[in-house]
């Protein structure tokens, strides 16, 4: 495989402090094995990839998921757990002026789409993913940001068919949002999950409809003919279709379509242990919504069911023991900069993994042009629970020939471009991430 970042950042190290396996017992699911046959492989089983395969599986396709770890391995497994609007990453502006303002209102009915998806996914199969907030709120971090909030809840209204709630800073502390913000906008939208019992329930659902999963099985080589030859390294299996659902731990060459056309990077997660309610108080930070500020290395957090504090921030191009050491650093000064009286609260859990970004900031579900019968989806740029779920299914229905059952909007349907400078795109950001590092943005 050939991959942008070190070997580090595609084994244990990055996830071994992950909070989210202490919650859950790991699956068990044998690897592939022998000579193998299905209507569809799919490669990666994470949200993309176990979406696609329970649609399939419950329209009677025969089909089989293979993945290189275990279930939930990737990003799908250890990210914040919101399941919220999402999955591009560019402004209004951006996308009216290259769609269209047609396609642009279209994507934002299909990210309202996406965690109406979820949402009926886990009610329908009864997961219990521990639940909770009420939608997403934001929070300004200057006078100027909160005006800004003002001006986006009308377009909040018009894209999502939902009232946002504008609250203002003097109302924070009473909403137990107690911390250095200037007010805060709360769109209805989405909750906090916890994404391994999310992804597992996939998995569970899957297996129920007939579809096989098969762990440590990473495919190492795809040839095409009469249909596809996946090569893993105990099995061949032959397939009509295929689906590569790997995201942002995809490889340049499986298949070569992908070289250059995702950039990973690195969001990163802290948990605390369970925090008392005086602690909670002492703070003044007792809401359970689930929040995010408006920076250029963005903050993510939300206190959990259990009084655990999840706080995320995204950033971060190098992967070594050194530089995930670095990183928990910042994180943790970020954290007791924002929350204070929680400076004594330990944070035993820290842990990060790869979201892709696309050069347009789009995401993309469709056919890999170069290989008839294949078919991707990828680059939810950070908000791949609901979207990433969405886009599942709009493949599942794509690699059946039919016309997909969710709204597919045009947006999602073009082709990411290439990065430049090839292996070597993560310099690509360098200077961004070093210049806003600089300035605190």
């Amino acid at each position: 495989m050939r991959r942008i970042y070190p070997a580090h950042a595609y084994g244990e190290g990055p996830r071994a402090g992950c909070y989210w396996p202490t919650t859950i017992a790991p699956m068990a699911n044998a690897p592939a094995r022998g000579a193998v046959s299905a209507d569809v492989a799919i490669i990666g089983a994470g949200f993309t990839g176990l979406s696609a395969a329970l649609h399939l599986a419950e329209d009677g396709a025969d089909v089989i998921v293979l993945e290189a770890q275990e279930v939930g391995w990737g990003a799908s497994g250890r990210n914040g757990g919101f399941c919220c609007l999402g999955g591009s990453a560019a402004t209004d502006a951006a996308l009216t002026r290259r769609f269209g303002e047609d396609a642009r209102r279209e994507f934002r009915h299909a990210e309202r789409a996406a965690v109406d998806l979820a949402e009926r996914l886990i009610e329908r199969h009864s997961m219990q993913v521990d639940r909770h907030s009420n939608g997403e709120t934001v929070m300004a971090h200057t006078p100027a940001a909160y005006a800004g909030l003002e001006i986006q809840a009308a377009g909040i209204e018009r894209d999502y068919g939902v009232t946002p709630i504008l609250i203002p800073p003097g109302e924070l502390a009473q909403n137990g949002m107690n911390g250095p913000f200037h007010g805060a906008l709360t769109t209805p939208v989405g909750f906090g999950l916890n994404p391994v019992k999310y992804v597992q329930g996939l998995a569970v659902a899957t297996i129920a409809a007939g579809a096989r999963i098969c762990a440590r099985s990473p495919v190492l080589r795809i040839d095409q003919g009469d249909g596809f030859t996946l090569t893993t390294p105990e099995a061949q299996i032959k397939t009509r279709r295929l689906i590569v659902a790997t995201n942002g731990y995809s490889s340049d060459d499986i298949p070569a379509w992908m070289k250059g056309r995702y950039l990973p990077t690195q969001s990163n997660v802290l948990v605390t242990r369970e925090m008392t309610d005086a602690e909670l108080a002492g703070q003044g930070w007792t809401t359970r919504q689930a929040c995010y500020d408006d920076r250029f290395f963005l903050h993510y957090f939300r206190l959990m069911p259990d009084n655990r504090m999840l706080f995320g921030m995204r950033g971060g191009l190098f992967s070594a023991s050194w530089a995930d050491a670095r990183m928990h650093r910042n994180i943790r000064q970020h954290f007791e900069a924002m929350f204070p009286a929680w400076r004594h609260v330990e944070t035993p859990h820290s842990w990060h993994g790869l979201l892709s970004i696309a050069r347009d900031l789009t995401p993309f579900a469709g056919p890999i042009d170069t290989m008839p019968g294949a078919f991707t989806a990828l680059s939810y740029h950070g908000n791949g629970v609901a979207m990433a779920t969405y886009a599942g299914a709009l493949l599942a229905d794509l690699a059946q020939g039919r016309a997909p059952r969710y709204p597919y909007p045009k947006i999602m349907q073009s082709p990411p471009r290439r990065w430049p400078l090839g292996r070597f795109r993560r310099a690509w950001f360098a200077p961004v991430y070093a210049a806003m590092w600089a300035t605190g943005a």
